[in-house]
């Protein structure tokens, strides 16, 4: 059986985000590892799905926005009359840049996007201190609106479309966070998240509406919901379903489940909110980036997508709460669009990675686009995840996926623990040519969806709070006993991974147990309080939640700090940060690199200069893995 080797693992398949629905076209974003990372946008015709698409912003473009330190939200499109306008964030100078293309009717090959360009490409903000993003345009003003973040505020501002080198004009300033914004179909309302500083929007976040003025005054704004009492509740994607009527998610069952809130639109007075449908399932996931989406309006229907434990479902759902599974051989999926009896979302399963799926809502059926096939390994050589439950911290019951090696000579193999990142995530069993790298070549994988992870329910997600660094660990460490129990794995031959907050619980797992022989961190968390005090604003109150206030819970931050625990890390490691990090400063790993190379445990610690929090580059990341696997091979003892 063929090995997958490095480069195919990071292939030339780019990453797609955001897909958006007009008329008849159908745009997407595409990040591109060989470019550097580069992130365009492309567009073509519905049903086109094997065509070559029309790159809109080519080189050297980069659509690409930084507020809350994660971006999102980088472009806006709608159609005007005959014309297709086009806003985007450009991530070399942060600027709102707008585009314009006609509509020409009488194009002879109908495989071509019917668009001539209008006007090319304008600046139309200045540049400054400000970050902007999570936009979308309004056309009955003939404005881009969105967000600005500014001095550790956020603000709602507007742009005309006409005019080039504008200052933000500022129309809104929040207490602290906001964004998901939502204009109701008559353009006259805006619908919006906020949520303050100490709070992360999945932990407690609050619905806002106000009138907008034909002059872009937000005028007559106030709370509609998610500000009940004491209890936190965390609200998602708020949609317009009409005038009147708004729909939204929301967690206060214990589910992000669909609400919705009919309004009385002359003086913005709720007249009656309910429960669209109750069911054990996610119709949300954590707002780590703006431009996510689990709802969209087609016709009058809503169209959702649902997880539960980590698997997804499309949904269609009437007002009266009636719903339809629609059956689509995928179950991780993202980013849904929909109109007039057609959706589309970013799609795949266990045997087909990530990739554009268009939908006929009528006729229940579906479409793949077409993406160049880096698979080199046949359909019956995957590894497929197996779902496996065990007893974790306090015997809750846990979750994690485990891959079988492809080929193996021996009933025990070596086993790779990963550990997702967040840590207010998730692992799925999409197809990750990472994980067939190490199962080609006779490895287990575990992937753990420990304690905090999302698509369990609330319940589930609150087992972390004040637990972080330990009840994780000790959930990743349990899941391996389990495995070394039913005699799978060499308990000799154990390796152990994570990234950002993934590599806080992997360093956690090494200071409380020595069953793991080899490890590898990414950007990872090693000094709590140093986080608290200099990481970005966007997760400035996350450990108020992971771990507790200060000063009252210092002490927990610093023995939960991996760089307080030297004494008990003996295991080999190897550690990835980019210069360019501010979300995780590369001091974290400069630092856990002395103290282990002064204790004379084996550690090697690589810096990238043009990388941030996450790899982007595709040599960068071929590089890190064929470094990570020479250095678990060398001190497992295993011959390449």
């Amino acid at each position: 059986m063929p090995k997958l080797n490095a480069e195919s693992v990071y292939g030339d398949s780019p990453k797609l985000k955001e897909p958006k629905l007009i008329d008849d076209w159908v745009l997407w974003l595409e990040q591109r590892s060989y470019e550097s990372g580069r992130t365009t946008l492309l567009i073509r015709n519905w049903g086109q799905t094997d065509c070559c698409p029309l790159e809109l912003t080519p080189a050297p473009f980069n659509i690409r926005t930084r507020i809350h330190g994660y971006g999102g939200g980088a472009f806006a499109v709608e159609r005007f009359q005959d014309q297709l306008i086009l806003v985007w964030v450009d991530d070399s100078t942060g600027c709102l840049w707008k585009q314009s293309w006609i509509i020409c009717n009488n194009l002879l090959e109908k495989n071509l996007v019917n668009l001539k360009e209008y006007s090319p490409p304008t600046c139309i903000s200045i540049a400054g201190e400000f970050l902007l993003g999570d936009g979308l345009i309004d056309i009955k003003r003939m404005q881009w609106l969105g967000l600005m973040e500014y001095k550790e505020k956020d603000f709602i501002v507007t742009f005309s479309l006409f005019k080039e080198f504008q200052e933000p004009n500022i129309i809104y300033e929040a207490n602290s966070f906001l964004g998901y914004f939502d204009l109701s179909p008559d353009g006259n309302r805006l619908a919006w998240l906020e949520w303050q500083k100490k709070y992360m929007p999945w932990d407690r976040s609050e619905l806002w509406i106000g009138y907008l003025s034909e002059k872009s005054k937000l005028i007559s704004y106030n709370i509609i919901a998610g500000n009940q009492s004491n209890e936190n509740i965390s609200i998602f994607q708020p949609i317009w379903f009409s005038d009147q009527k708004l729909l939204f998610s929301q967690d206060v069952t214990g589910w992000w489940n669909i609400n919705y809130i009919d309004l009385d639109i002359s003086n913005n007075r709720i007249i009656s909110r309910d429960n669209l449908y109750n069911i054990n399932a996610e119709f949300a996931l954590p707002q780590w980036v703006a431009g996510m989406s689990t709802i969209a309006i087609s016709d009058d229907r809503i169209v959702a997508l649902s997880c539960y434990e980590s698997k997804w479902k499309l949904n269609i759902i009437s007002l009266t709460g009636d719903i339809k599974i629609i059956d689509i051989p995928f179950d991780d999926l993202s980013y849904l669009e929909a109109s007039k009896g057609r959706a589309i979302i970013i799609a795949s399963n266990s045997i087909e990675e990530p990739t554009l799926i268009e939908i006929d809502l009528i006729k229940e059926t579906y479409k793949k686009q077409k993406i160049k096939n880096n698979l080199v390994l046949k359909i019956e050589e995957l590894s497929i995840a197996e779902s496996i439950w065990f007893k974790g911290s306090n015997q809750n019951l846990t979750h994690a996926w485990y891959y079988s090696p492809s080929c193996s000579s021996s009933k025990k193999t070596p086993l790779l623990v990963r550990i997702h990142s967040g840590p207010t995530s998730m692992s799925s069993r999409s197809l990750d040519f990472y994980i067939q790298f190490w199962t080609s070549r006779g490895w287990s994988v575990l992937d753990v969806n420990y304690a905090g992870s999302t698509g369990f329910g609330k319940k589930y997600r609150d087992r972390l709070k004040g637990g972080w660094g330990y009840v994780d660990a000790l959930d990743c460490i349990s899941a391996v006993k389990e495995l070394i129990s039913l005699g799978n794995v060499d308990q000799d031959l154990i390796a152990i991974e994570g990234s950002s907050a993934g590599g806080l619980t992997t360093l956690a797992c090494l200071t409380m147990s020595k069953i793991f022989k080899v490890a590898a961190c990414k950007y990872p968390v090693t000094d709590l309080l140093d986080m608290h005090n200099n990481t970005h604003r966007f997760e400035s109150g996350y450990l108020d939640y992971l771990l507790g206030n200060l000063p009252e819970n210092e002490d927990k931050y610093f023995y939960r700090s991996p760089i307080n625990n030297i004494n008990k890390i003996n295991t080999p490691l190897i550690l990835f940060h980019g210069v360019k990090d501010n979300v995780v400063t590369i001091d974290q790993s400069k630092r856990i690199y002395n103290a282990l190379n002064e204790k004379l445990v084996p550690v090697e610690l690589y810096d990238f200069n043009n990388e941030g929090h996450g790899f982007k580059d595709r040599n960068v990341s071929i590089k890190v893995l064929k470094l990570k696997e020479s250095f678990f091979y060398r001190h497992l003892g295993i011959r390449f």
